[in-house]
């Protein structure tokens, strides 16, 4: 399905992807129901979901050492004034700068697997950020995922993961999750309307390394659809 929504989604003219995702927590100043946007991803999937539109004759690489737009990033980060709430000292806290690693799911991680994550660096754990940031990459839409954190996946003692705790904080983190969308959606449409994120037209003209005189009239047919008139 992450396929379909997203050509579906270029084809009508989509720039921008905000992603919401509940992840696990692997560091512990990342509390339940805090927000985290992640900069960099570590890809634990099996190779099992369709990654690309590039198949059947066509092959192109995509430069993915960025997985998340930083401009995104930034004005999502510019609007945590509003998930804090001093008076009561229950304010959520927005992190930034984040490594996620993606697993395969639906299980979740073994205990050793967790601690190995956290050796790693990595600071949160989902099973959904990919292919979502890869295919937005192939089709050139800024995309960018807001984390929402439900637990510590099973690395912390007595504290282990479960879909029970993963829903009660994601049903709390509704208003919160509302309440962020809103206050960065001006400043989305402003960028839009400045062309900030028109220097993402164009960046896959030259990805295609197959021979033009070997692809498939049906690849062409395909890859036509998110990115016209490119692999003519």
């Amino acid at each position: 399905p992450s396929r379909a929504n997203i050509a579906a989604l270029k084809h009508i003219g989509v720039e921008i992807i905000i992603a919401f995702s509940a992840v696990g927590s692997l560091r512990e100043e990342i509390k339940h129901r805090d927000f985290v946007i992640p900069d960099q991803i570590i890809d634990r999937t099996k190779g099992i979901r369709p990654s690309t539109y590039f198949e059947g004759g066509i092959a192109a690489h995509v430069t993915f050492a960025d997985p998340f737009s930083p401009l995104l990033a930034e004005i999502i980060y510019s609007h945590r004034k509003c998930l804090e709430n001093p008076e009561n000292g229950d304010g959520i806290n927005l992190h930034c700068n984040k490594t996620l690693v993606c697993i395969e799911g639906p299980a979740f991680s073994t205990r050793a697997e967790s601690h190995l994550y956290r050796s790693w660096g990595c600071d949160i754990i989902n099973m959904s950020v990919l292919p979502e940031a890869k295919l937005a990459k192939e089709v050139e839409i800024a995309y960018q995922m807001i984390c929402m954190s439900t637990d510590y996946d099973c690395w912390k003692p007595n504290e282990v993961v479960s879909v029970e705790s993963v829903i009660a904080n994601l049903r709390q983190n509704v208003d919160n999750a509302k309440k962020l969308l809103s206050e960065i959606l001006p400043d989305l449409e402003k960028a839009l309307k400045e062309g900030k994120f028109a220097y993402l037209k164009g960046s896959m003209k030259n990805s295609c390394i197959t021979d033009k005189r070997v692809i498939t009239e049906k690849a062409i047919q395909k890859i036509n659809y998110v990115l016209p008139g490119y692999y003519d």
